[in-house]
């Protein structure tokens, strides 16, 4: 922070972490096989994108490409609904297509205008986001392998809320969004909104929509030795930095962290404390199994 709070307001805007010069930066310091397992992260993450998703998750019915049931964690459109209900769900999810394609740039509607909708489905999410609704939904361009996969997680209230007020912004879906443009360096180009009055449950619901895979990936944390995951821990951190110099005002931000390591030791603490309520945690969930309280669930 104190190194962005030195900065031009338009060199903040600019930078970002090239992986390739980090890789550069930090080669001398590993040994090579731990330098080899990151370019093979790298280059794998890069094979994450539409056509992948299109591999794994779909299927030729009758001529037409259709989402692959893999219940209960991906849903087909045509499992959750009968053949007349099938249609008025799609019908009503394309409309709510076309009003998320609202809330993009201009280009980026011109390029989302060139796929048609084919399939929707509904997908259970990640650890963070478990009890969420989320959706998939598959378009289709020039042909049969020219797929674009869109997901539409709902988007929910802050946690901040309870303590700072409720946010400026219309909706969740458009403080998401909003947020996530603002910080990240660069943002998926499908990435938006779409705000819904009434859902298939009859509450209103809010969702923001991106592409299902762009390059996503991961650190293999649990393989780091404590000297890459000190490294990885300051990449992070600049990271994180960058997204607080953008959105807020460095100087301030610098100020209030100051030169000591108070804020440091804060973070230390923290991270303790939350540790350890995780175990607690774990051991609540692990008694209520054993006690038949809950089932528990494999593979999700």
């Amino acid at each position: 922070m104190a190194q962005f709070a030195a900065m031009k307001n338009l060199d903040i805007w600019y930078s970002r972490l090239e992986i390739e010069s980090v890789l550069q930066e930090f080669t001398s310091q590993f040994k090579a096989k731990r330098v080899k397992q990151a370019e093979k992260q790298i280059t794998k993450a890069r094979t994450r994108d539409s056509m992948a998703a299109f591999s794994k998750l779909t299927q030729s019915v009758n001529g037409r490409v259709r989402i692959v049931d893999q219940s209960p964690l991906i849903v087909p459109i045509d499992q959750l609904a009968q053949r007349q209900e099938r249609e008025e769900m799609f019908e009503v999810l394309h409309q709510l297509l076309r009003r998320y394609r609202s809330t993009l740039e201009f280009d980026r509607r011109v390029l989302l205008e060139r796929f048609e909708l084919t399939d929707f489905a509904r997908k259970v999410v990640g650890v963070g986001s478990v009890g969420s609704r989320a959706w998939i939904a598959l378009l289709l361009g020039r042909d049969g392998q020219d797929p674009l996969f869109l997901q539409m997680k709902e988007a929910e209230a802050s946690v901040l809320e309870e303590f700072v007020g409720k946010s400026e912004f219309a909706n969740h879906g458009e403080r998401v969004v909003t947020g996530q443009r603002l910080m990240q360096a660069a943002s998926d180009i499908f990435l938006g909104r779409l705000h819904v009055d009434e859902g298939f449950d009859g509450r209103p619901r809010d969702f923001y929509a991106r592409q299902l895979k762009d390059w996503k990936g991961s650190a293999e944390i649990e393989l780091m030795s404590p000297k890459a995951l000190a490294t990885y821990g300051k990449l992070c951190g600049g990271t994180l930095a960058r997204a607080h110099a953008r959105s807020g005002d460095a100087i301030a931000i610098s100020s209030y962290l100051g030169n000591g390591d108070s804020f440091d030791r804060a973070l230390v603490e923290f991270s303790k404390a939350y540790a350890e309520q995780n175990e607690r945690d774990y051991a609540e969930l692990a008694k209520a199994v054993k006690a038949s309280r809950i089932e528990a669930q494999t593979g999700l």
